[in-house]
C-alpha cells in the first residue's frame, strides 16, 4: 500500500473556475473532438495565467481548481481577492475564446467555441496537504463543499457562487452583494451560498483583442491544426473522449 502523508490543517480560500457548455461541446465527431481539446487546453491555461495569487490544485476536466493561503488576509481581503480574480479570469477567458473562435477552421470544436461561459464558486475554510505517490491533493470538508457546490440552481449563465461563510466576511453591503441561493448539499446538508453575477464586478484593464488580419487567422488556423493531430490520429485521447 502506498504510504501518504499530510500537513498541518491551514485556513485556505477554494476557488474553481468552471468553464459550461464543456459537455455538449465534446460531444462531436473525431475532427471537431481533437480541435476542441485544444482550444479547452488554451482557454483553461489563460484562465489559470490570470490568477497569479493562487495556486492551481489541479485541473479537474473542465475546470481549474485553485487555492489561496487565507494567512495574512483580512475578511474584506479574502471576498476583494476572490471577486477580483473572477473578473481578471473571465475577461482572459473571453479575450481568448475570441482568439479561438477568430481561426478559419469550420469544424465545430472551432465555431462553436463562442457558446462556452465561464462560472466560479468560491469557499473559505480549513484545508490540508496530502501527498500519495509524490502527487499532493488538498483534502477536507470544506473542499467537498466546494465541489458539491457546483451542482446548484443558479440561472445567471456567468456568475460567482459565495459560500456562506465567504459571504458574510464581506459584511454589510449597499447594494446587498449577491443573490441568495439556497442547496441542500450532499454529505454536508443544507447551505446557502450567493450569487454574483460576472457582469456587475468591476472590468479589469483592458486586454488586447485578437488581430483581425486573413494572415493572423490563417496562422491560428494552422496551430490548431497541429496542435490538434497527435488526438486526431490517435496518439493522445481527449479528455472528452469515450473510452
Amino acid at each position: 500500500m502506498p504510504r501518504s502523508q499530510s500537513t498541518p490543517v491551514r485556513r485556505s480560500l477554494l476557488l474553481i473556475a468552471d468553464i459550461g457548455g464543456y459537455t455538449d461541446y465534446m460531444r462531436t465527431h473525431r475532427l471537431s473532438l481533437a480541435h476542441a481539446e485544444v482550444n479547452m487546453a488554451r482557454l483553461l491555461d489563460r484562465v489559470v495565467d490570470a490568477a497569479p495569487g493562487f495556486d492551481l490544485v489541479e485541473i479537474e476536466g473542465d475546470a481549474a481548481f485553485m487555492s489561496r493561503p487565507a494567512a495574512g488576509m483580512t475578511e474584506a481581503d479574502l471576498v476583494r481577492a476572490t471577486l477580483e480574480v473572477a473578473a481578471a479570469m473571465h475577461q482572459a477567458f473571453h479575450v481568448e475564446r475570441r482568439y479561438v473562435g477568430s481561426n478559419l477552421c469550420p469544424c465545430r470544436g472551432c465555431t462553436e467555441v463562442d457558446r462556452l461561459r465561464l462560472k466560479f464558486v468560491a469557499h473559505v475554510g480549513e484545508v490540508a496537504t496530502q501527498t500519495i505517490r509524490q502527487r499532493q491533493k488538498l483534502v477536507g470538508i470544506d473542499v467537498i463543499q466546494v465541489h458539491r457546490m457546483l451542482k446548484n440552481a443558479v440561472e445567471i449563465p456567468e456568475y460567482v457562487l459565495l459560500s456562506d461563510d465567504l459571504h458574510r466576511l464581506a459584511g454589510a453591503t449597499s447594494p446587498p452583494l449577491g443573490t441568495p441561493i439556497d442547496q441542500d448539499l450532499e454529505g454536508i446538508g443544507p447551505t446557502r451560498a450567493f450569487a454574483v453575477d460576472v457582469s456587475d464586478l468591476p472590468a479589469t484593464a483592458a486586454l488586447p483583442s485578437p488581430d483581425p488580419t486573413l494572415r493572423s487567422r490563417l496562422r491560428r488556423t494552422l496551430a490548431v491544426a497541429g496542435a490538434g493531430t497527435p488526438y486526431l490520429v490517435g496518439l493522445r485521447r481527449p479528455r472528452g473522449a469515450a473510452r
